[in-house]
């Protein structure tokens, strides 16, 4: 199968023209789409959240050339590479070297109406939102909606069996009764999002990499918080999209998941 091939089977899911309406509309830049194009054709593909030295690892041991990746194996333009420092530079440059080639799906796969922001939803116990934060033509990112009522120290437990980690950081009354929930994948918080939370009667918060002002900010307004791991928020997400895909890539395929990173 030829590369071009793999990433059309891809935008069956999510078109890349999803990213860039996404960085068109809400000023975001991305760089989803074919990242290494080594020419040959495709014998096996590995997923993973990120283009790591062990992910590269893994599609060695499997024998495959070509690596899924979400977040951008390349974002921005690239000053210098180091490989004796830099595990990016590194890896980037063990995928040239063997021939490994890269796709990365960013924005539209967040953003795609079965897409990881989609499954965060799912993941914490939503079935359909009732407002999206940025609504896109067939898509879009960040979500409010219902839960089913629960004890807000419950409904922490539930979310760290289903989404597999330990490192959740939680804030607010677990005492309190909880039934509304805005959540967004990756780092989804700032002054727009917690407004739109707030706005929309949600009793909890989700996303990713919060800082402490932002926190500050969401107790402020009576919101409890939980701040998953980027990569248990967005590996549970991007695993159910290959579970989906894996059949119609007619390719032999993998998926990595760093448990370290969970």
């Amino acid at each position: 199968m030829k590369l071009n091939e793999v990433l059309q089977r891809l935008e069956g899911i999510a078109p890349v023209a999803l990213s860039d309406e996404f960085c068109a509309k809400y000023k975001m830049y991305d760089n989803s789409g074919i990242i290494i194009n080594c020419g040959a054709d495709i014998n096996g593909a590995l997923f993973s959240l990120d283009l790591s030295e062990t992910a590269v690892r893994q599609a060695k041991e499997y024998g495959y050339n070509l690596i899924i990746t979400h977040h951008p194996a390349i974002y921005g333009g690239i000053s210098r590479f180091d490989l004796t420092a830099d595990p990016q530079s590194k890896a980037l440059a063990e995928c040239i070297s063997c021939g490994i080639s890269v796709i990365s799906m960013h924005l539209n796969f967040d953003a795609a109406p079965n897409g990881i922001d989609y499954y965060l939803m799912r993941g914490l116990g939503g079935e359909k939102a009732d407002k999206i934060l940025a609504p896109l033509v067939g898509g879009g990112y960040g979500r409010v909606y219902g839960v089913r009522q629960q004890k807000f120290g419950e409904y922490v437990k539930a979310v760290g069996k289903e989404f597999n980690t330990e490192k959740a950081l939680t804030y607010g009354d677990t005492q309190r009764t909880v039934s509304r929930v805005a959540s967004f994948c990756g780092a989804g918080c700032d002054e727009r999002a917690i407004e739109f939370a707030a706005q929309n009667g949600a009793d909890v918060f989700v996303s990713s990499d919060l800082k402490h002002h932002e926190i500050a900010a969401l107790i402020a307004r009576g919101l409890n918080v939980i701040e998953l791991t980027h990569y248990s928020a967005e590996s549970y997400g991007f695993c159910k999209i290959y579970q989906k895909i894996k059949d119609e890539l007619n390719i032999p395929s993998a998926y990595f998941c760093d448990a370290g990173l969970l």
